[in-house]
């Protein structure tokens, strides 16, 4: 598996992968906008192609991770782990000292992964996620040593 930069080319399997994980999936403008504004975006990838992606935001001293995901068929392999590692050692590169995040409070998978990387949980955010019903959102924070 490879972790690399992501380009326009990589937008439509993004798209896919974002609409296969997440309930309330980002839009192909979110996706642009978000390239626009100069946010990071890293895909990870195999001999099939792109498996998963993430996208954060740096403001120097602190960062934000604003979307992350690996294929359904994917998971559990480990690659949400080297992903987001490579997305803390991008960050350490830039300056960054501290990480933060929200994730909804029923992905325990994800929770656990932060929490085994050593994210800690700071506070919940209510009815943060549309929907029905709506949903928590549990914030994350690392700091970056």
């Amino acid at each position: 598996m490879k972790i690399r930069p992501s380009s326009s080319d990589d937008l439509a399997t993004i798209l896919l992968i974002e609409n296969l994980t997440n309930q309330i999936p980002w839009t192909e403008q979110q996706f642009r906008s978000s390239d626009e504004v100069g946010h990071y975006s890293v895909v990870i990838e195999g001999k099939d192609g792109v498996v998963g992606f993430a996208i954060y935001s740096p403001i120097i001293p602190e960062s934000h991770l604003l979307n992350i995901a690996i294929t359904p068929i994917h998971q559990g392999r480990g690659l949400g782990k080297k992903l987001l590692q490579k997305i803390i050692l991008q960050n350490k590169t830039l300056g960054v000292k501290s990480l933060t995040l929200e994730v909804r409070v029923s992905n325990h998978a994800a929770i656990a992964l932060y929490e085994r990387e050593g994210f800690v949980k700071d506070a919940i955010r209510p009815n943060y996620y549309s929907g029905k019903p709506r949903e928590d959102a549990l914030l994350m924070s690392l700091i970056i040593k």
